[in-house]
């Protein structure tokens, strides 16, 4: 995979059905910086980049389309599968198991004014419960005369009543019911008609979250009536509910002050929620109109007046359209034959359609004079193979290959050639009618799940993992401060810059050279100069900006020249990323990349003095700059250099090694060794390692975890800090982490906790703050903490055996630049305790088989490693005779 793709790919996430901007990026003339011109019949493209003037090697050489296509191997032939099946659909726990996860999936992380934090993904169970939204709206209020503050809710699991026909005015009475196992805060809602004996189903859950404790604590009483009654038995039933309190007078009506009026303000704003979205609402249906409302409640400057009225719209449409919607929109498409859409939850989806498209959610085709080729190429790969050859057999249409592919293009290129009149109504005979996504919609959707979620990995299935217990968030505050997109302009020029990344990554999968090239001159016109002079703040906003996609997209294309062995392009476009971000972590790698190119192309001494220039630069650093170092070391020699560099001797510091021999399976370059182990079973050079080190090598106990054990005792060890509440770094509820936490921000602006919190690590306080951070927060997502891969004994063994002072001294490390720190790691950590069983001794290896080096980010942590306390050693594997398997 070409260096940049994959970064590429978690940019982009997943892809758009359709790109609005495709045709304008794709026609439109680019400026050309980059000498790569297209000829006037939108050829091949030909190179004449020169490097500030000074390519002499190959001013004007042709760049060759056909070459590139048949080197394209480079790129990763890895392609997206995309199923119908949806997490919407998954059915991952047993039905019991899900009423246990459910106590404990609540959002706890931020307080939000409207709607509520507890309500972001709660609803009763029984979706099936609940009247219509007419049948709400013929509800009775209750007179002010019959006492109290009365509230409007419902009656849910119906199916555990005892009377099935219920009448307006009946009268209720709500008792508390501690003793249900699958929800400690349940309320049964009793018939008071029948002295309290029947019971007639149980109230809302997040109702009864909030009306328990007012119950259990002040001794208030709750009764009500029925207002209305639905057609089915089982549906919701709406009632009234008004409260008393005993007083030495008897009941009394209640007026809520002190204690008690916040818990109800809690109620009310639960009920309130509750009567936009009635039981009734699906889950997946309330989480999507809860990310709708919350984008556009701290967003609306970013639409048009236009767009919100088109995104508030959606609501009040019926319930069958909006889940049919979601559901649609979940999948990959972008057509559907109504004829396989079911739903168990669409009761109609014939009607759902119609509505949907009526408000311009969903497009339809049923006849062929709907049709254009656009519209029917999509169609066409909605028939199986039996129809296609069915149709192409009436046509008496030759296929070159069985294949559904091969089918599907013969068709298309029938359907093109005009010849045939009636196949457009031949195709939609077989499919019926067809409906996809309209583009405002797929438009307006993917713009609210980036504004909510801030990335393309996540979307609506992150509320399914929330819902089902899977995944849990941090606590958190979310405080306001500085928009991330201003303005409606930058937030275009963003999405812009997503569609060219994802052009560029659907051409790498599909080999379009051309169309590679294409993207890479955009994104080159289109990187701009970053002020230096940024707030830390919104530096950490960057990567939620045009110019920094763009970079993604140039960075591909530096690997992509690379491979193509076209060094001055790829040295221009290096060259012109230094130029444009004086501030940025990644300009040691860039660095690297220029003066290797350089020396490629025979120009040592500009190599040379790329490399020395790099290391003054402050923002080269960790691997990048031993790179640089040792580029020096070796190309500054007489006649071009004649001092020897004063880093010489910190370069070639002898780091300890010890070298092992094993029985090797194989040797073969280019595939990762296998040996046999001392219990004669296959392994690997860690696990060889490790079984040495627990023998001969002196008793060691160990573990194979390279950069993953650290990242999570840092996360463990600065939790707190991590989720302290800090203006602006945390935007959404899904987050794992703050958003500067790879900036300098991370450490400026928390310097005096951070310093505080590691002072306590490094005077023997770090497994007792371990201990109680992994009790606290086991199961909850944070960045780098791994849960499941190491245990409480591991890491408070590592903690102790490590030395506060060198755990400290490496989360310094990794609190002041993560970005560079997080990866590089030595393989093994091994500790073991002396005969007390208190104190220890801790050693960390890097394991390397005979044929493999060191990585200069390794290199840099060893160095580092040993400057800082830390028993460092490099184990080589040395294979003691051939087996072949």
């Amino acid at each position: 995979m070409l260096t940049g793709r994959e970064s590429l790919l978690r940019l982009v996430g997943k892809r758009r059905r359709s790109l609005p901007n495709r045709h304008h990026l794709l026609s439109a003339p680019i400026p050309n910086s980059l000498n790569l011109e297209v000829n006037d019949y939108g050829g091949n493209l030909i190179s004449a980049a020169e490097d500030d003037g000074r390519f002499s090697e190959n001013p004007t050489s042709p760049f060759d389309s056909s070459k590139i296509s048949e080197n394209l191997s480079i790129s990763s032939k890895k392609k997206r599968k995309l199923t119908q099946t949806t997490l919407l659909q998954s059915n991952f726990l047993s039905g019991s198991k899900k009423s246990e996860v459910s106590e404990t999936s609540q959002f706890s992380f931020v307080e939000l004014s409207e709607p509520s934090d507890s309500l972001c993904c709660k609803v009763d169970d029984d979706d099936s419960c609940s009247p219509s939204s007419e049948e709400i709206s013929k509800t009775v209020t209750l007179d002010e005369a019959n006492g109290g503050e009365a509230i409007q809710t419902f009656i849910v699991g119906r199916k555990f009543s005892d009377v099935q026909d219920l009448e307006i005015g009946g009268k209720i009475c709500l008792l508390r019911h501690p003793e249900n196992i699958k929800d400690r805060n349940a309320i049964k809602v009793l018939s008071a008609d029948s002295g309290l004996s029947e019971i007639l189903g149980y109230l809302p859950k997040d109702v009864s979250q909030c009306l328990s404790p007012l119950i259990d604590k002040y001794d208030l009483k709750f009764e009500g009536t029925i207002t209305s009654v639905p057609k089915n038995s089982s549906e919701a039933v709406p009632i009234n509910v008004f409260c008393h309190k005993m007083t030495s007078d008897g009941w009394k009506e209640c007026e809520f002050a002190g204690d008690v009026k916040p818990l109800w303000e809690k109620v009310l704003q639960v009920v309130e929620h509750q009567m936009l979205f009635p039981p009734k609402t699906t889950r997946y249906q309330l989480n999507f109109n809860v990310l709708v409302q919350e984008v556009l409640r701290s967003c609306s400057h970013l639409f048009t007046a236009d767009e919100k009225s088109f995104l508030e719209s959606f609501p009040s449409l019926s319930e069958d359209s909006q889940r049919l919607f979601i559901r649609l929109y979940t999948r990959k498409g972008p057509w559907f034959r109504l004829s396989n859409i079911s739903y168990p939850e669409v009761s109609d989806s014939l009607q759902a359609l119609k509505d949907l498209t009526v408000s311009g959610f969903m497009s339809s085709v049923k006849d062929e004079d709907e049709l254009d080729y656009q519209k029917m190429k999509g169609i066409i790969e909605l028939l199986n193979v039996t129809e296609l050859r069915e149709i192409l057999s009436m046509n008496k249409v030759f296929s070159r290959g069985s294949r559904k592919g091969d089918l599907t293009n013969s068709l298309c290129s029938c359907y093109n050639d005009g010849t045939r009149k009636n196949l457009g109504a031949m195709i939609l005979e077989r499919t019926g009618l067809c409906a996809k996504i309209s583009s405002t919609a797929e438009s307006l959707i993917w713009r609210v799940e980036r504004l909510f979620f801030l990335n393309g990995e996540q979307d609506l299935s992150s509320f399914v993992l929330l819902d089902l217990g899977i995944i849990k968030y941090p606590t958190y505050k979310c405080i306001d401060s500085d928009h991330i997109f201003s303005n409606r302009t930058k937030l275009l020029e963003y999405e812009e810059a997503i569609e060219v990344a994802q052009l560029m990554d659907e051409s790498l999968d599909n080999e379009d050279s051309q169309t590679v090239l294409k993207c890479i001159m955009i994104a080159e016109t289109r990187i701009s100069s970053s002020s230096s002079s940024e707030s830390p703040l919104l530096a950490a906003f960057n990567c939620f900006t045009a110019p920094w996609v763009y970079s993604k997209v140039v960075l591909l294309g530096v690997s992509f020249f690379e491979n193509q062995k076209r060094y001055n392009q790829a040295v221009y476009l290096l060259r012109r990323f230094l130029s444009c971000f004086n501030c940025d972590g990644r300009r040691g790698y860039w660095t690297v990349r220029l003066s290797t190119d350089l020396e490629h192309m025979g120009r040592p001494n500009e190599s040379l003095s790329v490399a020395e220039q790099g290391l003054l630069d402050p923002w080269v650093r960790a691997g990048s700059r031993i790179a640089l170092q040792r580029r020096i070391l070796r190309l500054a020699k007489p006649p071009r250099r004649w001092k020897t560099p004063t880093f010489s001797n910190l370069i070639e510091n002898k780091i300890p090694e010890v070298t092992i021999q094993g029985r090797s399976l194989n040797c073969e370059i280019g595939m990762k060794n296998r040996f046999y182990g001392g219990d004669g079973e296959q392994c690997g050079v860690e696990q060889l390692a490790l079984q040495y080190y627990n023998g001969e090598g002196g008793g060691w106990q160990g573990i194979h975890t390279e950069s993953s054990i650290w990242l999570t005792i840092f996360g463990l060890l600065m939790w707190d800090i991590l989720f302290s509440n800090v203006p602006g770094v945390f935007q959404t509820r899904f987050q794992t982490a703050p958003l500067d936490l790879e900036t300098e921000s991370f450490y400026l602006s928390r310097k005096e906790t951070i310093e505080s919190q590691l002072e306590k690590v490094a005077n023997g306080m770090a497994e007792e703050i371990l201990i109680m951070s992994y009790e606290t927060h086991c199961g909850t997502a944070c960045r780098g903490v791994n849960w499941e891969r190491f245990s409480l004994e591991e890491l408070r063994a590592a903690v102790a055996c490590v030395g506060g002072k060198c755990v400290a001294s490496l989360c310094r490390y990794l609190a002041q630049d993560y970005r560079s720190w997080c990866s590089g790691m030595p393989d093994l950590l091994l500790w073991r305790f002396k005969e007390n069983g208190y104190e220890g001794e801790a050693k960390l290896v890097e394991v390397k088989s005979e044929k493999d080096r060191l990585s200069e980010q390794q290199r840099a942590w060893l160095l580092l490693l040993l400057e800082s306390g830390f028993n460092v050693e490099i184990c080589k594997v040395r294979p003691a005779c051939l087996i072949k398997a």
